[in-house]
């Protein structure tokens, strides 16, 4: 089981920028590709992105254009550049790994907030 290292996110004004970050043991962005989701008060969790293990990225209605996902393999980190923030991107966001069972993984969510 992967423990996932999460960081990054607070509060910000709308149309700031944040950056989370989500880091795996050695190896693990070799295997597994990585989730990004949110849950806000309230609402389902929603699946907003993914970076596979062949850079394959994909982004839901709700945030193209203004994340970006990306990796840096050396170090085993995923990244969320979150641009142009808007008030209804509040929410506690948190990332997972896939591809197989090696991949199975929890982490800490994070907070992000963003007001008008």
């Amino acid at each position: 089981h992967i423990q996932l290292m999460t960081a990054g996110g607070g509060s910000v004004q709308a149309g700031e920028s944040l950056r989370l970050s989500c880091t795996g043991p050695k190896t693990t962005a070799t295997w597994c590709g990585f989730n990004w989701y949110r849950q806000a008060a309230g609402k389902q969790r929603e699946f907003i992105s993914f970076i596979s293990t062949g850079d394959t990225t994909w982004y839901s209605d709700s945030v193209k254009g203004r994340f970006t996902i990306s990796e840096d393999r050396a170090k085993d980190t995923v990244y969320l550049q979150m641009d142009n923030l808007k008030p209804e991107d509040t929410a506690m966001y948190s990332c997972e790994t896939y591809g197989g069972s090696r991949c199975e993984s929890s982490a800490q969510g994070i907070q992000v907030t963003v007001s008008s």
